[in-house]
């Protein structure tokens, strides 16, 4: 089988912060996601804040896969065990895919970062429409980790042996992993 590099394609991404206090000038979880995809070189599609509210939440999501240009969509917030915490249960019904393994490695990553208190991390991923949704824990931490550790990589068209890019809309590459 030949192996080629290919070319690192930037995506359309969506940031989405799921939080009952946080607004633009302390959202610290969303401004990290909007500086680590635009300093690899993506475009920020849109960046949204709502309280955790099931509706408000798949809402806008919604919004995003149904858009023809948002690829990815990254959601920070809401995925702990109190009683607001839902971002799960209003993003997951959205799937047409759920990416299983996400959320361990997830866990895998952050469990060296802060111990067993990773477990409470209801981190989730997900297709819907051509586009790959990941949701994160709230914490610019969290975000860092699942940025570096899995995301980038992930988002990345040159990424071998895999990636997301050929699965998703407008997507102008083909995954050709297997001879």
């Amino acid at each position: 089988m030949a192996h080629y590099k290919l070319p690192f394609t930037p995506l359309n991404i969506a940031v989405l912060t799921v939080s009952d206090t946080r607004d633009e000038n302390t959202d610290s979880s969303g401004a990290y996601f909007v500086e680590a995809l635009t300093k690899f070189e993506h475009h920020l599609a849109e960046k949204q804040i709502v309280k955790d509210d099931v509706y408000q939440i798949r809402a806008v999501v919604s919004k995003w896969i149904a858009s023809d240009t948002v690829q990815a969509i990254l959601v920070t917030g809401g995925t702990g065990f109190t009683a607001r915490d839902t971002t799960p249960e209003a993003v997951a019904p959205l799937f047409d895919k759920s990416v299983e393994g996400f959320g361990e490695l997830f866990r895998y990553a952050s469990a060296k970062e802060i111990g067993t208190s990773t477990i409470q991390s209801r981190a989730l991923a997900g297709v819907a429409n051509g586009t790959v949704i990941f949701c994160v824990p709230g914490s610019p931490g969290a975000c860092k980790t699942a940025w570096e550790n899995i995301i980038a990589s992930q988002l990345d068209a040159s990424h071998k042996p895999c990636n997301f890019v050929p699965h998703l809309k407008n997507a102008t590459i083909s995954c050709n992993t297997r001879g």
